[in-house]
């Protein structure tokens, strides 16, 4: 076996450096909150403006198509500019970019400066994710990850209650983004004493290269990212079809986002105790479950704690996917992992909704249970026949 494939162990790993996570998971929630803050703000102005959905959809996915197009340059530029100065400067970067979005206001202007706030927000995800796996002790990794999981959900979660706030209107909510991404900036620069080094033993792995070494584990994260972005953007789709009205479905798609974010830590635990590959397999065959579930319960009480779970376990694995990755590769090869985690996060965002949207077409609302179940069924079966490559 390659010596960049487990990390060795050492005698501070059941040493827990509180300080130093809190500071790593502080920083991406705040980055996350202002992510989620721009993507309902644009939108809103783009629909007074009278854009097109088709345009407006467009624009939204230059975000993470600038996370897929940065992905492969991470590694090298993590070698060569240093984990902390990157980050810093993708902070400030995106705080640049993000005004000249205000200044613009044009959908046009918009699509290259959404890309770029792909290119510096991907980073800063990529950069904090190694951190923390480089630094949580095996023996609570599944808790660790779970708890960061959770918090960044929430941080996500935040964006478009804070619009609840302070408006969609005028410079306000701007600020407030640009502002989240200075105190992300200075998170960094205050923990920087208490963050390890970026590992850069073992052999050069280039993202393309870890695709060679984790097809299944990749697979994973195309199907969480997927089914994400399928259920935020589609749902209410569904919901309208069975005459459900905007605020039930709403409230129905907070509920699948509540059950994101409480649930990792308990899907942790799961995780150390049962191994991270059994329990990945235990959240794609819950996802499935609710996949079978959904036509029939969808007008019944029920459909509330359904979302509820699969929320948690849909995202639980990209959870359990994030812990095997710490499991299994440190060095040169876990910075390599993340990127490429961040990279096909962005194309499962990018491919799920118009495939699933074709399929609604095509045999009606139930396209969208069907088209989960159908990457909840592949994944479930790769994980039975291939589980022991995870």
């Amino acid at each position: 076996m390659s010596r960049h494939r487990r990390r060795p162990t050492t005698p501070r790993e059941d040493r827990i450096p509180w300080s130093a996570m809190a500071g790593i998971i502080a920083t991406v929630t705040v980055f996350a909150m202002a992510q989620g803050l721009t993507y309902p703000l644009l939108s809103f102005i783009l629909e007074r403006q009278g854009t097109t959905p088709g345009l407006i959809g467009l624009s939204a996915a230059m975000t993470p198509l600038g996370f897929i197009v940065s992905a492969p340059f991470l590694p090298a530029l993590a070698r060569r500019v240093g984990g902390a100065r990157l980050a810093i400067l993708c902070s400030l970067f995106a705080v640049v970019a993000l005004f000249a979005i205000a200044c613009a206001q044009n959908v046009w202007a918009w699509m290259p400066l959404r890309f770029l706030l792909g290119i510096f927000a991907n980073p800063l995800y990529v950069i904090s994710e190694t951190w923390l796996m480089s630094i949580t002790p095996a023996s609570s990794r599944g808790r660790i990850m779970g708890l960061y999981s959770s918090i960044v959900s929430g941080g996500f979660a935040m964006g478009p209650l804070t619009l609840g706030l302070v408006g969609t209107q005028g410079w306000p909510p701007f600020m407030v983004g640009m502002l989240a991404f200075i105190v992300c900036g200075l998170i960094v620069l205050a923990v920087v004493p208490r963050l390890p080094d970026m590992q850069h033993d073992g052999e050069a792995t280039s993202v393309g290269g870890f695709f060679a070494l984790a097809p299944l584990l990749l697979f994973a994260v195309f199907v969480a990212a997927a089914f994400e972005q399928i259920m935020l953007s589609l749902f209410a789709v569904y919901g309208a079809a069975f005459g459900s009205a905007e605020e039930c479905v709403a409230s129905l798609i907070t509920c699948f986002i509540a059950g994101n974010a409480v649930l990792q830590v308990l899907l942790g635990r799961v995780a150390e105790t049962f191994g991270s590959t059994r329990a990945m397999l235990l959240c794609a065959l819950v996802s499935l479950l609710g996949c079978l579930l959904l036509p029939w319960v969808f007008t019944s009480w029920f459909i509330w704690p359904l979302v509820f779970v699969w929320g948690g376990v849909s995202f639980g694995i990209y959870t359990m996917a994030l812990i095997r990755l710490g499991e299994r590769f440190s060095g040169q090869a876990l910075i390599a992992g993340n990127a490429a985690f961040a990279a096909v996060w962005g194309i499962g965002g990018i491919a799920g909704s118009p495939a699933t949207g074709l399929a609604m077409q095509l045999i009606g609302p139930q396209g969208l249970p069907s088209s989960l179940g159908v990457l909840c069924f592949l994944l479930t079966m790769f994980l039975i026949t291939l589980g022991r490559r995870l």
